[in-house]
């Protein structure tokens, strides 16, 4: 059986180095590139004149000049298009309008404009959306193992482990906006929810057996019944993972466009959320049942020396 215990400050040590990393990618301007719902810009609903698919109302805005917008168009289930833009000056919406036409007529009555004012308030909600989702899963975990010694713990080892996962999904998205221009838009958020869920899920299944081991006195020590818990869990925390990544990849490849940014922000939290829920949750207890965090901070460590 692998010896994850005694590895555990190497593991979290990785941890800690990618979150750095995320951060600092995510916070120099340039990386996160905030799409029209949450800066402002152009809605256009296209009615086709013939039949045409999206491919060509691609084409047809990488033409007029307006390659970034062409990423973003929708097909509606009634065979319209929906394209997104930029903030433009009337005169450049009228010479939209007429390079369009070759191909459809915009609808006035299912475009308009998306105000900077809405754009900052629906970035506010994502925000306040994300974090009560955070700290109502650290008061569930909490109350749900308030029977365990130390309950706290085990939520907030989950909880770090889901903050892991959100900042390797946004510092990969910072990468994406930088090298591809990938925008952040409201199907990231949904994916960002999403992948609360399933982390603190695929943690839960660790943290679980944990609990249960320790409960029945089954592998000895702290450090055995943790290696012990992760063991008994790791394939099927590797086969959940791998089963769903597969899946994203099917849906991704055969999808794309519209949701693309949904998908790969799964795809990068899935893969994150495999490493932290084996090397990440359990390694976070075992190193706080040791009193390890105490010794990285001095004055915590001369304060607990006194009182000795």
């Amino acid at each position: 059986m692998p010896n994850f215990a005694a590895k555990s400050h190497l593991f979290l040590l990785v941890a800690v180095i990618v979150i750095i990393l995320g951060v600092i990618v995510a916070a120099v301007p340039g990386g996160l590139k905030l799409g029209m719902d949450f800066k402002g810009g152009i809605l256009m609903a296209l009615v086709p004149n013939e039949e045409i698919t999206r491919g060509d109302v691609q084409n047809k805005l990488s033409d007029l000049g307006y390659a970034e917008a062409a990423d973003r168009v929708q097909e509606t289930g009634d065979g319209k298009f929906l394209i997104r833009t930029r903030d433009l000056s009337e005169e450049e919406q009228q010479s939209l309008k007429d390079g369009l036409a070759e191909i459809g007529t915009v609808d006035p009555n299912e475009s308009g404009y998306v105000s900077s004012a809405v754009a900052s308030q629906a970035t506010r909600n994502a925000a306040i959306a994300t974090s009560v989702a955070v700290a109502l899963m650290l008061l569930y975990i909490t109350w749900a193992f308030r029977k365990v010694p130390h309950s706290f713990r085990y939520g907030t080892a989950s909880i770090v482990a889901l903050v892991f996962n959100l900042v390797v999904t946004v510092g990969v998205f910072a990468i994406l906006g930088r090298a591809l221009g990938w925008e952040i838009d409201p199907m990231f958020i949904t994916a960002l929810l999403a992948i609360i869920g399933y982390s603190v899920n695929d943690s839960i299944v660790v943290l679980d057996r944990i609990r249960e081991n320790k409960s029945r006195g089954i592998g000895g020590d702290y450090d055995g019944m943790v290696n012990l818990s992760i063991s008994e869990t790791l394939v099927r925390s590797l086969n959940t993972a791998i089963t769903t990544v597969l899946a994203i990849l099917a849906v991704y490849l055969i999808v794309g466009g519209p949701i693309r940014s949904f998908l790969m922000a799964l795809f990068v939290g899935v893969v994150a959320g495999a490493y932290s829920s084996i090397f990440v949750a359990g390694q976070l207890l075992v190193m706080w049942e040791h009193g390890d965090w105490i010794k990285i901070i001095p004055g915590v460590s001369r304060l607990q020396k006194n009182k000795a």
